[in-house]
């Protein structure tokens, strides 16, 4: 067995400015970071984690760096676009995208048959999203 079996993963982004990605994610996330050291905040979600710290590199923006799963999408996009979130949009291929949500036909076996999904970038060009599994 790996070593790694029994590790926690934690999700860390970049951020060119800390205070401006501290009040982005208040801002526009409604969250608030748990705990703070020189140049990283942490924030907890549920049982998971992730940190932002000061880099002087940037963001691609290019793939999803870390996604938020949730029990309704439509209700938490709805809540974030009033907090003056943008959403996203993306060619994807043949999957349909209503409204900046995409629907994709499969999943993880265990997850369901299905998945909500929405992108957004972060104040520092991080992609992150929003998933719902359906079933």
């Amino acid at each position: 067995m790996s070593a790694l079996h029994n590790a926690r993963a934690v999700t860390k982004l970049p951020a060119q400015d800390l205070e401006r990605a501290r009040a982005f994610y208040r801002d526009r996330l409604g969250l608030e970071p748990v705990e703070e050291r020189e140049g990283g905040l942490r924030y907890v979600c549920g049982a998971t984690e992730f940190h932002l710290f000061a880099s002087s590199g940037s963001a691609s923006g290019a793939s999803t760096q870390m996604g938020f799963e949730v029990d309704d999408l439509r209700a938490a996009v709805a809540e974030l676009r009033g907090r003056g979130l943008e959403l996203a949009t993306f060619e994807l291929g043949d999957l349909d995208v209503t409204d900046q949500v995409v629907t994709v036909p499969g999943n993880y076996p265990s997850k369901g048959t299905g998945e909500l999904g929405a992108f957004f970038f972060d104040s520092e060009g991080n992609l992150l999203a929003l998933g719902q599994p359906t079933r």
